[in-house]
This record gives C-alpha cells, sequence and structure tokens, in this order.
C-alpha cells in the first residue's frame, strides 16, 4: 500500500502533536492533560509549571529533535549506498561518536571542564562529530570494492562496531564509580539529561542539516539507477558521498553528544517511509524527519511508562522494537534475492 506525500504529511502532523501532549503526561509526578495544557499557558504555574517547562518540554522537544535526524540520516546512508539495511549504528557512525565522547569524558575529565557554559554545550557535538566522521571514513575505506555489493561495507561497520565496543570496554574498565553512571548514559541511550541549551545547539543543527540535505534528492533519485547512470546525468558521485558522510557525521554526532546511542531509527524509519510513499527521495528525506522524530518520542514514551515510576534507557526500547525489523529485512532480502 502506498500513500501519496501529502496524505503521509496530514497524518504526521495531528499525530505528532497529540502524542507530544500525551508524552508531556507521562511521568512519576501523574499530571493529567488538563494540568499539562494550562502549564504550557502558565509557566509560573507553581510546581506543575517548573514540571513542563524545566524537564518535561526540553526532553520532549529533544527528543524529537534527535528522532528527526536520525531518520534523515538513515534515510541518506540508504540512498547512497542503495540497501535498506544501511543505517547509521551498522556504519559505526553512531558507535565512533560515542567513542570518541567517551573517551574524552573518561580520559581528559578536565577538558571539557575548562571551558565556559556555553562552548562545553558545542564542544560535545564537535568532538562526537569526528568520532563519526572518522568511522564513516574508515568504514568506506574499508568495505570499497569493485562489485559495488553492500555486503562488504556492512561486514566492515560491524567491524568497526566491535572495535568501538571494545574501546568502551576499556573506558568502562579504567572508568571510576561515577564515570561509569556517564558511560551507561551514553551507551544505552537517554532523554534524562535533556536541557534548553541541548535542545537549542540539536534543533540548530538539525535544521542546518535539513537545508543542506534537501538539495540531494535529486542526485540520489539518479544514484537510484546505479553510479554509471547518475554521472551520466550529469551529478558527481563522489561529491555527493563525501556531502552524506559530512552531513551523517554531524547530525549523528550532535544526536549522540546528548542522548547517547539511539539505534535502529535510523534503519526502520526510512524503510517504512520508501514501502509508503515510494523511493522518491524528494517525499523520503522530509517524511524520514518527521516520522523519525514521531517514533524517537514513541520510544521515550514507552521507556517512560513501562516501569514507572522508574524508567528504562530509551535505547533499549529502540533496540527491542528495531531488532525483529532488522531480522524482517534480512529474511525479506534473502527470500526476494536482493
Amino acid at each position: 500500500m502506498t500513500l501519496s506525500a501529502r496524505t503521509f504529511a496530514w497524518l504526521l502532523v495531528p499525530l505528532t502533536l497529540m502524542s507530544a501532549l500525551i508524552a508531556l503526561t507521562a511521568g512519576p509526578s501523574g499530571l493529567s492533560v488538563a494540568g499539562v495544557w494550562q502549564a504550557l499557558w502558565q509557566p509560573d504555574a507553581g510546581v506543575n509549571g517548573l514540571i513542563v517547562w524545566q524537564l518535561r518540554l526540553p526532553r520532549l522537544l529533544l527528543a524529537l529533535c534527535v528522532g528527526a535526524l536520525l531518520g534523515l540520516c538513515g534515510a541518506l546512508i540508504q540512498g547512497l549506498f542503495r540497501n535498506p539495511l544501511a543505517e547509521p549504528g551498522l556504519m559505526g557512525v553512531s558507535s565512533g561518536a560515542t567513542l570518541a565522547v567517551v573517551a574524552t569524558l573518561i580520559f581528559a575529565p578536565g577538558l571539557l571542564a575548562l571551558l565556559p557554559n556555553p562552548l562545553e554545550t558545542l564542544a560535545r557535538p564537535a568532538i562526537a562529530f569526528i568520532g563519526g566522521l572518522i568511522a564513516t571514513t574508515l568504514v568506506m575505506l574499508l568495505g570499497r570494492d569493485n562489485t559495488h555489493s553492500p555486503l562488504r561495507l556492512i561486514l566492515a561497520g560491524v567491524a568497526f562496531n566491535m572495535v568501538a565496543a571494545a574501546g568502551l570496554g576499556l573506558c568502562s574498565y579504567l572508568a571510576s564509580n561515577e564515570q561509569l553512571r556517564t558511560l551507561t548514559f551514553w551507551t544505552l541511550g537517554s532523554f534524562g539529561a535533556a536541557t534548553w541549551q541541548a535542545v537549542g545547539v540539536t534543533a540548530a543543527i538539525l535544521v542546518g542539516i535539513a537545508l543542506l540535505a534537501w538539495p540531494l534528492h535529486k542526485p540520489l533519485n539518479a544514484l537510484l539507477l546505479g553510479e554509471s547512470e547518475c554521472r551520466h546525468l550529469g551529478f558527481q558521485v563522489p561529491r555527493l558521498k563525501r556531502r552524506v558522510i559530512f552531513l551523517c557525521a554531524a547530525g549523528v554526532g550532535a544526536a549522540v553528544a546528548f542522548t547517547g546511542i539511539i539505534g535502529f531509527i535510523g534503519l526502520v524509519v526510512p524503510h517504512m517511509v520508501r514501502l509508503l510513499v515510494g523511493p522518491d527521495h524528494r517525499r523520503v528525506l522530509p517524511l524520514s524527519l518527521g516520522f523519525g522524530a514521531l517514533l524517537t518520542l514513541w520510544a521515550d514514551w514507552l521507556a517512560r511508562t513501562v516501569i514507572s515510576p522508574a524508567e528504562l534507557p530509551v535505547g533499549i526500547v529502540t533496540a527491542l522494537l528495531g531488532g525483529p525489523f532488522f531480522i524482517y529485512l534480512i529474511h525479506r532480502q534473502r527470500s526476494t534475492g536482493l
């Protein structure tokens, strides 16, 4: 079944708004929808206003921004490699960005502390971006061959993820008890540390990446025909690869810098969008952005409500949802001979 892009967008907007209002009620304080609505319009309305504006609203907006980044980056990577199994996590972007941030926090904890608060907020995405960029470049170099088969690339990503996991294991072994809590946050993913500064930085990066990614829909559509056909249509494939890698490293780096690893959003979202609206990247890119935001919001809501008043790391929820979907994709590719 396919939908028009306009119909999908009209469904996404009210679903996201309703989900956001419901998500603001999730938490141990037991705020009702009416209480949340009142607090939104009266920020100084006592404890409820404090809870909504200082705790839940930054978390909600950060979840939306991070989900949008992961969905968009997943669509870019899948479009570049023409492979529905490609996603930022499998390509090593997430693990590379996480390893860079965690290694900085464990081995050079005073480095970020030397910076003033606004610069410290910007330094984490910068470090994560560098780690993600190095990881993606290495995976592409290791996975390059003349057959254009995605298998070698995926194996290179898996190999890098194993190396990064070993690095994270070394960090956890050398970390203090206090640092172990931080390490758990980065490896499992959480929106619990959301702040307005993090929301502002992530939103700005999201807007920039979305604006830079939109012109890529034409070369990505041409790339669906193959690299040689894409070149014959006048597009520079190496330049396209560099731009996609840069944007994905920046986007995933921003997400990892404030929330840790949140897997499978970049895998599930673009694939479902393609099933619903087709392969045209004029539709896939913006709708993956919107659907990624919605799906991440749902995952965070589940993380906060399943074992309330405690909460699960959101990375566990997305892994439980995305793992079976990944197995389904592998089975589907095998059964169709792709």
